[in-house]
């Protein structure tokens, strides 16, 4: 599994990029490295994409206790995407988001990268590469 943290200074776009098995320390993991990079660069846009994670191996009580946690930034400055290709992770993104409420349910989850830069409007960003694990 690895994780890689992009940042595209234009557009305020924070990517984490997941890949292999997703297990519950890797979330962990994940979690602190998104908290960090968010309070950094205070994106207006943050995007998780899971398009090439093989293997969903969290627990459900840990995506419950993940969702309950208050979000690193506050408001709706801050627009939410998941990135969820098949059902089985378009699944675990929506109990993320039931579970967070009120704080994720502005969380809008997709099939794809395209979607979002539909919704929002813009070319597809130029993202520079932050720390990875």
């Amino acid at each position: 599994m690895s994780v890689r943290f992009e940042f595209d200074p234009v557009n305020k776009i924070l990517m984490t990029r997941l890949e292999g098995e997703l297990t519950d320390d890797l979330a962990r993991e994940t979690d602190a490295g998104m908290r960090k990079h968010l309070v950094e660069k205070n994106p207006q846009v943050h995007i998780v994409d899971c398009s090439s994670v093989t293997k969903f191996s969290m627990s459900g009580e840990w995506i419950r206790q993940l969702a309950r946690r208050q979000p690193a930034i506050q408001g709706v400055s801050c627009r939410r995407f998941f990135v969820m290709p098949n059902i089985e992770s378009f699944g675990l993104a929506r109990m993320f988001q039931l579970a967070g409420e009120p704080h994720y349910d502005s969380v809008m989850i997709v099939r794809s990268l395209e979607e979002i830069f539909t919704t929002l409007s813009i070319e597809p960003p130029r993202f520079e590469s932050l720390e990875s694990t």
